[in-house]
């Protein structure tokens, strides 16, 4: 059985009742073989030390929390997709997105945002919404915390691209990305990092000699920008190493959101209720033209201390309770 902090392989579906999976991609290896490039997987739905997970075609995803990124020790693996894992490349896992999808993710706390595909599944630990590679940690700026408050938004129209390619074993097409707020925003190498050691894998190339197939044209006022990046021999559209700068809006604060009604004296009930964990308070929120009450406690200094009050509220008997930024 193949276990890691992000994900879990096909084999694992038979045996997920009985084990705690911490993630996928693996057990440590060497040097990659022979990549391999994967086939397009949706999934049933799982469950993971007593939480479901509801994998679907959701490609109005978007969603705020903490990432975590996992490498060392995982290299090489063979992916919950069937590719194969270099913490070098570009991808990441999700709990429940199609695999291969195209997502953004923007680190909140700098403004930083890159593209990756998503071919793994995880994380199941502490209710991180997304797993990246060790270069994506590295150009969002947060591999040496281990953690980072982001912006997870699934780009539709180059994923559904992308699953198409994949259903028919071809080659994907010119990828284009939509841009938030109507203007682009400039695209520019990623800083450098110091290399990073790691045993019988080399240190990643410095940004600027990474080819790339794809290629960013002057963006007209339709804010339409391409991905860029390049196909690999495998047939794998593999975004490049590229950091756009992003306006960051908000506070960004850390909650524990326990949970959302759709009546407000449940809500209170509930919110009283959490009192005895922390601040717990009540707020309103549209979504699809329904109201909801949310229930939430903070806003919490770090995401040790949001670790430690979400596991509080789940043990307190609300299993559906996670991490969000807002």
């Amino acid at each position: 059985m193949m276990v890691r902090s992000g994900g879990f392989t096909a084999m694992a579906a038979a045996v997920l009742g009985t084990l705690i999976l911490a993630g996928c991609a693996g057990s440590p290896g060497g040097p990659a073989g022979p990549r391999t490039g994967g086939y397009y997987k949706v999934g049933k739905p799982y469950q993971i030390k007593g939480v479901w997970y509801y994998p679907a075609e959701d490609y109005s995803y978007s969603e705020t929390g903490i990432a975590s990124w996992y490498g060392p020790g995982f290299h090489a693996k063979t992916t919950a997709n069937g590719e194969t894992y270099d913490q070098m490349d570009l991808t990441a896992a999700h709990r429940t997105l199609p695999m291969p999808s195209l997502v953004r993710v923007t680190n909140l706390d700098n403004g930083r945002s890159i593209v990756v595909r998503v071919n793994d599944r995880g994380p199941f630990a502490n209710n991180r919404i997304i797993d990246m590679s060790q270069r994506g940690a590295q150009l969002l700026g947060y591999d040496r915390a281990g953690t980072a408050k982001v912006r997870v938004q699934i780009l539709a129209d180059e994923s559904r691209a992308l699953a198409e390619a994949a259903r028919r074993g071809e080659t994907p097409p010119v990828l284009t990305a939509q841009v938030d707020g109507g203007t682009a925003p400039p695209v520019q190498a990623a800083a450098a990092r110091p290399p990073v050691q790691v045993s019988e894998v080399p240190p990643p190339a410095p940004s600027a000699s990474r080819p790339s197939g794809i290629t960013v044209a002057e963006l007209p006022p339709s804010v339409t920008a391409r991905v860029p990046g390049k196909t690999e021999d495998d047939g794998r559209f593999m975004p490049a190493p590229v950091v756009s700068s992003v306006p960051v809006k908000g506070r960004n604060r850390i909650y524990v959101q326990a949970g959302a009604f759709s009546v407000a004296e449940n809500a209170q009930k509930l919110s009283g209720r959490l009192g005895v964990i922390g601040n717990a308070s009540v707020s309103q929120a549209t979504v699809n033209g329904r109201q909801f009450y949310r229930v939430r406690v903070g806003p919490l200094d770090d995401v040790d201390r949001a670790d430690a009050v979400l596991n509080q509220v789940i043990q307190s008997g609300l299993t559906d309770a996670k991490i969000v930024v807002d």
